[in-house]
């Protein structure tokens, strides 16, 4: 069995091998124990709002109309009418080509039903349902904490993998970030760590150091 290391010495460890000719994603690879995961109710499904950015662009697109229509596109999100809804629910292969085209998505509390109706069996699996949002919400603050926003999910397997940072951070940022995900998982698992068998963390196309 590998030795286990601190995540800062892992984190070290990373930053210090070979680098490549692109710009490497480095990530989480956590493999679970006794937990079972052909129950719904117990596999994972979280975001986790990280210390430090990494994400060059997020597409956010918000169901909205009038004033925060005009606010989400000043901000740099996507308005998408209410009229439109309707018309994509109707439309399969226009629904699915939307969902895949935006990272996240929000709407205005009236227009959820409509969405839920209309556009739910597609958002719904794809982790994708819109974060209610009032006529006064601040879209930058909401892009901003997107950035840093990262989906941890097991679906039915004990082993999936979670994005903590790019290999031109700061060593202290993806530090920070790493922590964040541990600490989130551990609170969300029943045992904590005792449900967790292993914690590699790796480069794109590195070799993975163990850290729980």
């Amino acid at each position: 069995m590998t030795k286990a290391e601190s995540v800062k010495e892992a984190v070290q460890k990373l930053v210090e091998s070979p680098k490549r000719k692109f710009v490497e994603t480095i990530e989480l690879a956590v493999n679970l124990q006794n937990v079972d995961l052909n129950k719904p109710q117990n596999r994972l499904d979280e975001d986790v709002v990280l210390p430090n950015a990494f994400k060059k662009e997020i597409k956010l697109a918000i169901f909205s109309k009038g004033e925060l229509a005009l606010k989400a596109e000043r901000a740099g999100a996507f308005p998408i009418p209410p009229e439109e809804v309707a018309r994509m629910g109707k439309d399969k292969k226009a629904s699915r080509k939307m969902v895949n085209s935006y990272d996240f998505f929000a709407a205005e509390s009236s227009i959820m039903p409509l969405i839920g109706k209309n556009l739910g069996p597609v958002l719904g699996p794809r982790g994708k349902m819109p974060t209610p949002i009032s006529q006064d919400a601040d879209i930058s603050a909401m892009l901003g904490r997107l950035q840093k926003t990262v989906k941890m999910k097991s679906k039915d397997k004990s082993t999936f993998h979670i994005p903590v940072g790019k290999r031109d951070m700061k060593t202290e940022e993806i530090i920070e970030n790493t922590e964040a995900v541990i600490k989130k998982l551990e609170g969300k698992l029943e045992r904590g760590m005792q449900n967790v068998k292993s914690i590699y963390i790796k480069t794109s196309m590195g070799k993975p150091v163990r850290i729980a």
